[in-house]
């Protein structure tokens, strides 16, 4: 029985355009991802490098490049929030059902741009939906690396068999199934969490 649900955000709730950092960048003369660049990436995403840093590795790099258009290609990847996946949340933690928590891969600048683009007063109202809101910058875990699944599970004391995991991304799910949690590999474009109950063997 399904006691909890722990969601992503990225193309769970917030529409990403995945390419468009790397086309973005391709533009700025950055065409090649090297293994410095991946490793940079990982530990901003950890938030074990500061906003700062991340930016002043990328200068070093690639002198050409203004802060202001590498901040811009970096957010390229953000798109809407469609708000019937708001009012499917709300509704979903009304019904006091399920526990809820996020979970996401979010670093430092995205955040700072959805919280612009949607408005403090919104982000608010999504963020109260969950009882816990783990950010990978914050917690300096990221999926899919096990220790973040364990964490989960032992700070809020859940049994991994009552817990479904939503996320789009079948290297994470897979990660946690090898826990014991249940999961739900979301594939965007195809599906939508408001189908959440069509998609999966529970009731609301």
């Amino acid at each position: 029985m399904i006691k909890n649900i722990i969601f992503d955000f990225g193309d769970i709730f917030i529409n990403l355009n995945k390419e468009a950092t790397f086309q973005k960048m391709a533009t700025l003369g950055v065409t090649d991802i090297s293994e410095a660049m991946i490793d940079t990436y990982h530990k901003y995403e950890k938030g074990l490098i500061s906003t700062d840093a991340f930016i002043e590795f990328y200068q070093q790099q690639f002198p050409a490049i203004e802060k202001k258009q590498l901040v811009a290609a970096w957010n390229a990847i953000l798109l809407d929030f469609p708000l019937e996946r708001l009012a499917f949340l709300q509704a979903l933690k009304a019904s006091g059902n399920y526990r809820l928590f996020l979970l996401s891969n979010t670093n430092e600048l995205h955040i700072s741009w959805i919280q612009q683009d949607w408005g403090l007063a919104r982000f608010a109202e999504f963020k109260v939906c969950f009882e816990q809101f783990y950010l990978s910058h914050e917690i300096h875990y990221r999926k899919p690396d096990t220790d973040i699944y364990e964490f989960v599970l032992r700070e809020n004391k859940l049994k991994a068999s009552e817990t479904l995991f939503v996320d789009d991304l079948q290297e994470n799910t897979t990660a946690a199934e090898k826990l014991g949690i249940q999961v739900w590999n979301l594939i965007p474009g195809k599906e939508d969490v408001v189908e959440l109950f069509q998609k999966n063997n529970i009731a609301i």
